[in-house]
């Protein structure tokens, strides 16, 4: 690239970086020309997506961190990827979901990397009994016969993330249906008001995220309930159950209510109705 063009991209990702609010770094190794052309149609009004050696990219980082402290952050997710840029007016998690639905899932292949932690799951397979035993033993996966086919008998990590996928285990894994690789852009981090968001932080199962929120929830209120704390939610309980042993301990000392008379009267017949009996 002449030097007059690289000098004017890095002052577009200057410009970029420090006029955008938020900012994305992906990963495109591996992602086939086609594919990429698809995502950057179907985002266009949404993400702008450049591409751009990561040199340039850090170049124009340094510029633009002189009023942006905060982007140099994203700089350590620009390492060991072919790096992309993308800009938009998406909250971050917004920004999460509109990638991860313009992805597709596709075989692992040998010599890739493993974009995630890679299991294989318990359960039963199509295979019968074989050399792929042996196989199947070389990658740790316990088996077992059942029915005249192999069973996996226990869950097993084949592929930790970020480890090399292996030509025994891209085979075997295909052989088995799995799909573990993601066609599409791959969201490292994300930069906002001088935050940034990990994926980890930006790709979390929601509905798992809900749940632990109810039982937060379901803990803090036993808690405050255990405690007597007079929260606006929890006070309608604690009359109640004030009351409930308010009234309790009155019938165990005799005091008569009007609210327990008729348990004493309860209490007063059935006791007499034991007396005659015993008397009879």
């Amino acid at each position: 690239m002449p030097a007059q063009r690289k000098v004017q991209q890095v002052a577009e990702f200057a410009k970029l970086l420090t006029s955008q609010p938020i900012v994305g770094v992906v990963n495109i190794t591996n992602l086939p020309a086609s594919q990429f052309s698809t995502i950057r149609a179907s985002l266009r009004g949404k993400v702008d997506i450049r591409v751009g050696k990561r040199k340039l990219i850090k170049l124009a980082m340094a510029e633009a961190k002189k009023s942006h402290p905060g982007l140099a952050a994203l700089e350590p997710h620009l390492e060991n990827i072919m790096p992309g840029l993308l800009f938009t007016s998406e909250n971050p998690f917004a920004l999460a979901k509109l990638v991860q639905k313009n992805k597709s899932s596709a075989p692992a292949k040998a010599g890739q990397t493993a974009p995630n932690d890679i299991w294989v799951k318990a359960g039963p397979t199509p295979f019968a009994p074989g050399p792929i035993i042996g196989q199947l033993g070389q990658l740790g996966l316990k088996t077992s016969i059942e029915g005249g086919k192999i069973k996996i008998t226990q869950d097993k990590l084949v592929v930790p993330e970020g480890k090399v996928i292996s030509a025994d285990a891209a085979s075997l894994l295909t052989r088995m249906g799995i799909t573990p690789m993601e066609i599409g852009l791959n969201l490292q981090a994300v930069y906002e008001n001088e935050q940034v968001f990990t994926k980890a932080v930006l790709f979390i199962d929601e509905a798992q995220y809900l749940s632990d929120i109810a039982s937060a929830a379901a803990g803090a209120f036993a808690l405050a309930i255990e405690i007597a704390y007079p929260a606006p939610d929890v006070l309608p309980r604690l009359l109640a159950k004030a009351s409930g042993e308010a009234k309790a301990l009155a019938l165990d000392a005799g005091i008569l209510t009007p609210e327990n008379a008729g348990q004493f009267l309860s209490r007063a017949e059935r006791e007499a109705a034991a007396l005659e009996a015993t008397m009879d």
